[in-house]
């Protein structure tokens, strides 16, 4: 769950998984978060619902160990 300042800078991260308050400083996150933001269409039983969401990095690795199929991994080789 994300919350901005009326110029629009972002001030809060929530964990929608365990309600962890992320750390947020200048606008920017300073800790690992994954953000979803899915607009379901005509083949699903959500067609027209838009879905946000965001995890921490520890809800986010509970949620990928329930996969049947693993995660593909690739290490970034360059770092900005």
């Amino acid at each position: 769950m994300r919350k901005y300042r009326q110029n629009g800078q972002l001030e809060t991260v929530i964990c929608n998984g365990c309600g962890k308050k992320l750390v947020v400083k200048e606008g920017i996150v300073r800790e690992g978060v994954i953000s979803i933001h899915q607009a379901w269409d005509f083949f699903s039983e959500k067609d027209g619902e838009i879905h946000h969401f965001d995890l921490c990095e520890a809800c986010y690795d509970d949620w990928i160990s329930q996969f049947r199929i693993a995660v593909d991994v690739e290490e970034q080789v360059e770092l900005l």
